[in-house]
């Protein structure tokens, strides 16, 4: 084990997530150890508390703990390879890809990264079976909820990953969600602008966090609470009980869409969290299931992605296919893809 280091930031390593910088210089640190170092306190920059996610700057000082030996993790067995069948699987997911992009569409209850009670299969994870002939593992650019399936982003170069997690932070990017939800919102065009402030979960690492709408007016007052905005538009109905809406997350928080559509009183269908059974909605029931034939699974999904290629300079913009039990669900309900316009808050529309 090594003793505890502080170490200075150079000038070209600005800008970095903090995870990255780090697995960069201690190549045997798992993300989950990371992780797992930032919750404990005991991974710092200037002295000061951080998430694996935080960015750091030229002439910070980033304090690193006791570290495993390289020497001594050569001496354990290799990590098993990627098991066939995931291997077929995420590289099934690819979407569409260049020289220094890689799109999924992540299929629903896949994380993105590991972490509290994420277990060891996740995205990250995974992507050795993607490299396709490059000497290093693409990097995620940013991240879907487990159970959120659609199109999520990975950076075949660093150079490449600086340049779309900039691109994300001055939200340049567009990112369209389709979602089922009970009820059916009005006005039928929105925007929710009620803040987020995280209520710690029960496990041992902060499973079951969740998050708690605060009103416009209280997120000043109220302690830890972030600014939130969500566009809505509402594409295709089902009487009064059910709606298919277009999201458009302006801002990033956590779990915002759910938590939103759900103070809303229109949780997502089959958000056990945010719209269980004692979630009134507006529809003509309790809860987030529809019952008869609707999967009880979460029904997000990151439907269409638009960016400015870091290289090529031109505007991308991906679709991505719905899973399998929304479109189920979808085929039950008379919803038809081509019916709808690919960005409805387009003034061209």
């Amino acid at each position: 084990m090594s003793g505890v280091q502080l170490i200075h930031v150079d000038r070209e390593e600005g800008g970095q997530r903090l995870d990255r910088w780090l697995k960069k210089r201690f190549a045997q640190l798992t993300q989950g150890a990371v992780e797992k170092m930032c919750r404990t306190g005991q991974l710092r920059v200037d002295g000061g508390r951080v998430k694996a996610s935080t960015r750091i700057e030229a002439g910070q000082e980033v304090r690193v703990p006791p570290l495993p030996d390289v020497r001594a993790m050569a001496d354990k067995p290799p990590a098993a390879r990627i098991p066939e069948n995931d291997q077929k699987m995420i590289q099934q997911a690819v979407l569409w890809k260049d020289e220094h992009i890689i799109a999924l569409n992540k299929p629903p209850g896949l994380p993105s990264q590991g972490g509290s009670g994420q277990g060891n299969r996740h995205v990250d994870g995974l992507t050795e079976a993607l490299m396709f002939g490059y000497k290093d593992r693409p990097k995620l650019v940013h991240r879907l909820d487990k159970d959120t399936s659609g199109i999520l982003l990975l950076a075949r170069t660093d150079r490449i990953a600086r340049a779309l997690s900039e691109a994300f932070r001055l939200r340049s990017t567009r990112k369209i969600y389709w979602a089922a939800v009970a009820g059916v919102p009005v006005p039928r065009m929105g925007t929710v602008r009620y803040g987020l402030v995280k209520a710690g979960g029960h496990g041992r690492g902060g499973e079951g966090e969740k998050m708690i709408a605060v009103h416009p007016r209280d997120i000043p007052a109220t302690e830890g609470a972030k600014r939130a905005t969500t566009d809505y538009a509402v594409l295709d109905a089902l009487g009064t009980r059910a709606s298919w809406c277009a999201l458009v997350p302006i801002t990033g928080r956590t779990h915002q869409l759910r938590a939103h559509m759900a103070e809303l009183g229109h949780p997502i269908v089959g958000d056990g969290k945010y719209g269980g059974s004692g979630q009134e909605n507006l529809g003509d029931g309790w809860g987030a299931q529809l019952g008869g034939e609707i999967s009880r699974k979460l029904h997000l999904h990151a439907r269409s992605l638009s960016f400015d290629h870091p290289i090529t300079k031109r505007r991308v913009t991906l679709t991505a296919p719905l899973p399998d039990h929304m479109r189920r669900t979808w085929d039950t309900l008379g919803w038809h893809e081509n019916d709808v316009p690919a960005d409805p808050f387009a003034e061209d529309e």
